[in-house]
Order: C-alpha cells, then structure tokens, then sequence
C-alpha cells in the first residue's frame, strides 16, 4: 500500500512537542542535579576552588564555591529548561508549518506500507 503524507497538523505537533520538551526538561534539571550532587560528593568543586586560591595567592577575595552552590546551579538548569521546552515548542510547530507548505508543492512524503 503505498500512501502520502501530505500534511501534518501543527496543532498536535505543537502538543506532542510541548510534551517531550517538558519531559526533556525535567530529563535536564535531574541530570544536573545528579552530576552536582556527584562532584560535589568528589570534592571537586573544593578542590577547583583551592587551585584557584593557590594560583591567586591567599589575599585573593576570590570563592569559586559560591557560584557553584546548588540553588543556583538548579536555578539556571530550569531556566535552561523552560527556554528549552518554548523554543522546541515554537520550533516544531514552525516545522509542521514548513513541511505543509513543501508538501503542497512536491505532493507530500511517500510512504510504502505493507500489511503481514
């Protein structure tokens, strides 16, 4: 059976996007949280701000640990989320959008399908 797929609904591809971009988002906040809670367990964050300390010298007012503190690590892993979930949104709306222009004038996507 061989078919077309000549258009695409842009109102279920914005739903279907804002989904898995939501999903995608929360997939973000968790890993960064994960991978804090990971080095700060390794002490890596300590010991980034004591090579620091070491190479600016001791008078150095200088604390790397407060811009890597976890309220405001998670902080900036949901901004980049929520930009995240509208611009995936936006961006595969606009490409149902693109696709019905293109398939009107090429005639769609061809598609074979067989029934076993």
């Amino acid at each position: 059976m061989r078919l077309a797929i000549s258009r695409i609904d842009p109102w279920s591809v914005m739903k279907l996007s804002f989904l898995l971009s939501v999903a995608f988002g929360v997939l973000i906040v968790v890993a960064v949280a994960v991978v804090w809670y990971t080095l700060n367990g390794l002490h890596v964050f300590v010991n980034i701000n004591d090579l620091v300390t070491q190479i600016t010298g001791a008078e150095s007012k200088t604390d790397i640990l407060q811009y890597v503190e976890f309220k405001r690590v998670i902080s900036a892993a949901t901004l980049v989320a929520v930009v995240d979930v509208f611009l995936l949104t936006a961006l595969a709306t606009i490409g149902a959008f693109l696709y019905n222009i293109v398939a009107a004038l090429v005639g769609g996507l061809h598609v074979t399908m067989t029934d076993e």
